[in-house]
């Protein structure tokens, strides 16, 4: 589905990013209270998009991030990211698109304000849709620190046109986590929804288990 054009980040950009977040988390923790006092699933909490979701939607946008079109990825520890899309009631949101973007091995996003510097065999964005039970899984590498943040993956799920929820999920155990200013705005609850183990799974790969839960539909 088309997607619009996006400007290139700027540094001002990213701090005004980070200045908004001052009031971000409060106005989705009255929403996560008003689910749980109805007796609901705790909703999943919402975080920002950050300046480099793709310009333009890359034609290679798969669920498989490990190749991009002919090429694949020189490097990463490969692994699979993987859970389930439900509503506060616990509906599964089938045929929902669920996006994930991060860096490449070396913490380069496929983004001009990034410098164009990523992997290209690295897809870096990727698409897939929820099913009938509300599953998705991506075959990605694991996240990488960069400067100024801790091992993270970006998630967004859309209906339509709607944007229904755009998050980030994090690495267990990651040192970099309580110094990542993202991470550590996050109540702990908060923090624990969006932490994940990320398990081995065979041949040095990992697989981590994300159950996505949004509050509007």
């Amino acid at each position: 589905m088309p997607m619009p054009s996006r400007r290139p980040a700027t540094l001002d950009a990213r701090r005004r990013l980070a200045a908004a977040l001052v009031a971000f988390p409060a106005l989705w923790a009255a929403g996560a209270v008003q689910a749980q006092a109805a007796g609901r699933l705790r909703p999943t909490p919402a975080q920002t998009e950050g300046p480099f979701y793709p310009v333009q939607i890359p034609r290679d946008h798969d669920n498989d991030l490990l190749r991009n079109g002919d090429l694949r990825a020189a490097g990463g520890r490969p692994g699979w990211v993987e859970g389930t899309l439900r509503d506060v009631d616990g509906r599964p949101l089938a045929g929902a698109a669920v996006e994930i973007w991060q860096c490449d091995e070396a913490g380069h996003y496929h983004h001009p304000g990034d410098g164009g510097r990523a992997d290209p065999g690295f897809q870096g964005f990727g698409r897939t849709l929820a099913d009938a039970e509300g599953r998705w899984r991506f075959r990605t590498m694991a996240p990488v620190p960069y400067s100024g943040r801790t091992p993270h993956i970006h998630l967004k799920v859309r209906s339509g046109e709607r944007e229904l929820l755009t998050t980030q999920l994090y690495m267990a155990g990651a040192p970099g986590n309580a110094r990542d200013f993202l991470w550590r705005n996050l109540s702990e609850a908060d923090r624990a929804a969006v932490t994940l183990a990320f398990e081995p799974a065979g041949n040095d790969e990992w697989r981590a288990s994300f159950p996505v839960v949004v509050a509007r539909t």
